[in-house]
């Protein structure tokens, strides 16, 4: 998932950008997940539409790369498949933001929580 977040973030973003990965845990013992970037960004109903696959959401990337849209719709699927939830924020012209959340063990809740301290 966070593999195709990122390919997708270098596909529309042009040479000299930049992308910000994140994570930080959640009160709800989720952890979430941000892939940012400084790209062409997407209109709204672009946005509306990205998750659905009975709608083809496909472009071209900055330099020409090819794109089917099915990416995200696999990403969506595993994420829901384990309790989580992705969104996007985005503007044209100014980049997106592709965030998702997933549960996580206490384990790893408190491992997080030390590493800030």
């Amino acid at each position: 998932m966070i593999r195709n977040l990122i390919s997708n973030a270098e596909k529309f973003t042009p040479r000299g950008g930049k992308i910000t990965i994140a994570a930080k845990p959640m009160p709800d013992n989720s952890v979430e997940i941000s892939i940012k970037d400084t790209g062409i960004g997407m209109s709204r109903a672009l946005i509306d539409n990205l998750f659905r696959i009975d709608v083809q959401t496909n472009r071209k990337g900055t330099e020409g790369e090819p794109s089917t849209g099915l990416g995200l719709i696999i990403c969506k699927d595993f994420i829901e498949k384990n309790n989580g939830k992705i969104w996007v924020e985005s503007e044209e012209a100014k980049g997106s933001t592709f965030k998702f959340t997933i549960p996580i063990f206490n384990q790893q809740i408190n491992e997080i929580s030390k590493s800030k301290n």
